[in-house]
Order: structure tokens, then C-alpha cells, then sequence
């Protein structure tokens, strides 16, 4: 049971990172749109000026389509085939369920009593006084219909029917199932709503703690590929805040902060506890430690070190990916990730908070948003002048505990293990010379063409399901440039940082050719 739960919130996980992809570029249109235009350099009636309010309104866009996106790429993600059927599927259901819940309201409910629910009801993509179930709405349609898709996509109907069976038979019971769920959320949402409240209040009550404890758990489960599926909501409802401007109730850190944002006003301490501190830890924390890790290399091994740990710094620094350098670690000390990492990202994030620092992101922080989100807004508004404070502080402390823990207890971190040869085995620049015996390892490493049920693939992993888990071996995948695997039964991650798109395309590619020759 353990396992398959796992291997669906996975899959949920992965599924996300493809409307999430979207969100930096909408974040930098809307970033850069709203900035300019609500410094009052530049003036209203100019070209420019015009300009820049449709990149900020395109960038808007994005984010109010958030849930449709969410809801597709789930349904996407789930469904064990005939994807396209379940994404097509999930937008009729989206839009039926959302029209069954405004209808339900306007003809059966008391508005205006309602109305007396701050952020319960809100006019949006053409439907007026919905119940906005914003995310949660979107990814739990979109279970359903990738469940629905998995079920009737081979249904059988008497002859008469024939033409509705089949996979035409999905966007059927996929839009009746939006509106029975569309009908059920105008009875369970007024009560979730209040509650949910209630979760923001009290997680707003635990202070700094609070804080802490988000980004240490955060941090947590980024080994698991679950961390998609903590932040959203933090993101998303009313457990990252609840916030009246102008009128207007705004929920969910990220909503309020791109409203802060479009009115030119300060981002405040409760948007950016979410947000600043994680700045810290990725450009400046990680490369502390990723350059104490080569001060602690073996003299003889530190030339091949430096080009993986080098690499893996600036990724983190530029762009906030972070997993090249913390899977360095992970499997080798997993000490230094669970308990040292772990506990000083939650302090960042903590720290960030106390400071009062309102520097957001809407992906990763790496020195790309900083720029947008802290630098481009100006001190006043995101005090990201503590930031760049705190972040050295922080990459001394990173580089000082890491380095007195791998030599403390001669942990074999990248450069410190028993062979050169390991070093070059996890450096992103050296591979085997022909690129066939390469995949043909990973393939071996994997178990053989039929231990592979489903291939895909994040941000830095390669993610599978196999028929055996146990036949994996992680000292033949280190060999083609993996820097680890994660286990969980038969639901497996191979480790490759950002050329793992390559790898999927090329390990499919070879599985093809391998079919084709079959044939």
C-alpha cells in the first residue's frame, strides 16, 4: 500500500514540474512588466510603457490558469496511457465543473450570504461567483480523470452505443464527473474554506517556527520527489496567508505577492517567509559547501573534483537547482543532507523571516529571480540588501560545518573516495567513449529492457518503474554519470542533474533501436 501511494504521489510530483516550468518565464514577464510600470520612471503614454503592460498582463495569465494547468498535467502524469485523451479530457471536466459550481450558486445559494466569507467566491475565466477551489480543485479533477482514463479507455458499449465506447467514451464520464464534483465542492468548499483559514491562522501563529519548520521540511523531502506536493499549497491557499489590498481578498503567498508586486507596493515579511531565505542557502550556502568539499578532496583527486563541484555551484547559484550538489552528498553522507543541510535551510528560511526580507521566486532562487524579485523592486520594497548579508554569513557557516564534519568522521565525499577513478565516474564532463556501451550499461544497470515498465524524467532525475527494484545496480549506473539512485520498491530515481533530459532521450532512443532489431 506503501509503496503504491508512493509511486501516485510521485508521479504527481513529476507531473507538476511541467506548468511549474512555465512559471518562471510568466514570472519574469510579469516581473518585469509590473516592475517598470509601477516605478514611475517610465511614462504611461509611451510605447514602451504599453509594452511592458502586456508582458505583465501575458505573465498574469499564466498564473490565473495555474489550476486548469495543474489539473491537466496530472491527469497527463497519472494516466498509463492514451495521455493525450486524459489531458483533453481534463479540460472539458475543468471548465464543466467550475460552470456546475457557479450555477449552483447563483440558483440555489444565498450569494451575498457567502459573499461574507473572505476569498470563498471570485469571478474568474468567465464565471461569476465561483467557489474557487484554485489548486486543489485542479489536481483533484485531475486524478479522477486520469483514473477514469485507465478504466473506460477500452470500454465495450452495447452495438447501438458502439461509437461512444472506447476512448471516446473518457470525456464523457470525465465531464459528468465534473459536474458531480463541481456540485460536491458548492457542499464541502464553504466548510473547507473556514478550515483551511483556520490552518493558515495557526500556522501564521507558530512565528518563526513555523517558518523554520517549512523549510526544513522542505528541504526533506527533495530525496523523495514529494517536495512539489508540500509547497503548492503554501504557494497556492490560504495556509501561505490570507491578505484584504485594496478591497480585494488575495490567498496563498504567491497570489499576494504578485498583487504586492502589480501595485508597486512592499513585499511584506509573511509573503517573503516562504521564499527569502531559501536565496541564501542556494547562492551562497550550497557553494560553501560544495567548495569545502573540495578544500577536503584528496590532492591527487581535486582536479577532477573541482569540474563537478564547480558546476554543480553555479547551477545552484544562477539558478537555484540545487540536486547536482546535494545528491554529491546525499548517498555518500547522508548526515550532512538529513541532519546539518536540512536544519540550516529550515534556518535560513527562518532567519529570512525575523529580518523581515520580502525577496519571492517562482520556481528556485538562484541570482536570476533575485535579480527580478529582489534587486529590480528596489531595498525598500524587498530588503534584499539582508539577503546578500545573510547569505555570507550563511556560506561561511556551510563551508566551516561541512568541512569540520567530512574531516571529523572521513566522509567520502566527492574527491575523498578510495579510487580517482570514483571521481571520474561522478563528474558531469567525463562518459564512456562510445555512447552505445554507454546506454547499454545504464540499461544492464537497470535491470534489462524488461525490468523497465515506464520511463521519465524531472528536473535532475530519471525516474522509473520497474517490475523488480532489486535487480538495480548502482555501481554499474554510476558508471554512465549517475551521481545516485533513490529506492522505494519498484518506483526508482537515477540521479543525473540537468542532462537528464538527454539521457531519457538517448535511453529511449537505444531502447527503440533495441526493439527495432527484435522486430
Amino acid at each position: 500500500m506503501k509503496d503504491k501511494l508512493f509511486g501516485v504521489l510521485q508521479k504527481m510530483g513529476r507531473s507538476f514540474l511541467l506548468p511549474i516550468a512555465v512559471l518562471p518565464v510568466a514570472g519574469l514577464l510579469l516581473g518585469i512588466g509590473s516592475t517598470l510600470t509601477s516605478s514611475g520612471y517610465i511614462p504611461e503614454d509611451t510605447f514602451i510603457y504599453k509594452l511592458l503592460c502586456v508582458l505583465g498582463d501575458c505573465g498574469d495569465m499564466v498564473f490565473g490558469i495555474l489550476p486548469l494547468l495543474l489539473c491537466v498535467a496530472v491527469a497527463l502524469g497519472l494516466a498509463r496511457q492514451y495521455k493525450e485523451v486524459a489531458a483533453i479530457s481534463a479540460v472539458f471536466g475543468y471548465f464543466v465543473m467550475n460552470m456546475a459550481n457557479s450555477s449552483i450558486v447563483n440558483h440555489f445559494m444565498d450569494v451575498e450570504e457567502l459573499s461574507k466569507t473572505p476569498g470563498l467566491l471570485s469571478d474568474f475565466l468567465g464565471f461569476t461567483n465561483c467557489m474557487n477551489t484554485s489548486v486543489l480543485g485542479g489536481v483533484i479533477l485531475g486524478v479522477i480523470v486520469a483514473k477514469l482514463t485507465n478504466k473506460f479507455h477500452n470500454i465495450k458499449l452495447p452495438e447501438l452505443l458502439a461509437f461512444f465506447g472506447g476512448l471516446n467514451f473518457v470525456p464523457i464520464i470525465s465531464t459528468v464527473a465534473g459536474i458531480v464534483l463541481g456540485i460536491s465542492m458548492t457542499l464541502i468548499w464553504p466548510y473547507a474554506a473556514a478550515l483551511i483559514a483556520m490552518l493558515g491562522v495557526a500556522v501564521s501563529k507558530m512565528g518563526y517556527v513555523g517558518t523554520f519548520l517549512y523549510g526544513f521540511i522542505y528541504r526533506l523531502l527533495i530525496p523523495t520527489g514529494l517536495h512539489h506536493v508540500f509547497y503548492l499549497p503554501f504557494w497556492q491557499t490560504a495556509i501561505g496567508g490570507t491578505e484584504v489590498i485594496n478591497g480585494a481578498v488575495f490567498y496563498g503567498s504567491q497570489n499576494i505577492m504578485i498583487e504586492q508586486i502589480r501595485l508597486g507596493l512592499p513585499i511584506t515579511a509573511e509573503v517573503g517567509r516562504f521564499y527569502s531565505g531559501e536565496f541564501a542557502m542556494m547562492m551562497f550556502g550550497l557553494p560553501g559547501a560544495a567548495l569545502a568539499m573540495y578544500h577536503t578532496a584528496h590532492k591527487e583527486n581535486k582536479k577532477k573534483a573541482k569540474g563537478l563541484l564547480l558546476s554543480a555551484a553555479l547551477a545552484s547559484f544562477l539558478t537555484g537547482i540545487t540536486e547536482p550538489i546535494e545528491f554529491s552528498f546525499l548517498f555518500v553522507a547522508p548526515f550532512l543532507y538529513f541532519g546539518v543541510h536540512s536544519v540550516l535551510a529550515g534556518a535560513c528560511f527562518m532567519i529570512g523571516h525575523i529580518i523581515g526580507a520580502g525577496v519571492c521566486n517562482n520556481f528556485s532562487a538562484g541570482a536570476l529571480d533575485f535579480m527580478i524579485y529582489g534587486v529590480m523592486l528596489g531595498n525598500e520594497r524587498t530588503k534584499w540588501i539582508y539577503i546578500l548579508i545573510l547569505g555570507i554569513v550563511m556560506f561561511v557557516v556551510y563551508y566551516i560545518v561541512f568541512r569540520f564534519l567530512i574531516v571529523k568522521f572521513n566522509l567520502k565525499t566527492p574527491g575523498r573516495e578510495d579510487s580517482v577513478e570514483e571521481v571520474r565516474l561522478h563528474s558531469k564532463k567525463e562518459y564512456l567513449e562510445s555512447s552505445q556501451n554507454k546506454y547499454q550499461k545504464l540499461l544492464e544497470g537497470l535491470g534489462g529492457l524488461e525490468n523497465i515498465l515506464d520511463i521519465d524524467a524531472c528536473a535532475s532525475r530519471l525516474r522509473l518503474r520497474m517490475a523488480d527494484g532489486n535487480k538495480i545496480d548502482e555501481a554499474l549506473l554510476k558508471q554512465t554519470g549517475s551521481l545516485g539512485v533513490v529506492k522505494k520498491e519498484n518506483n526508482v530515481q537515477v540521479v543525473y542533474g540537468p542532462k537528464v533530459s538527454t539521457v531519457r532521450i538517448e535511453l529511449e532512443n537505444y531502447i527503440s533501436a533495441i526493439k527495432g532489431k527484435e522486430g
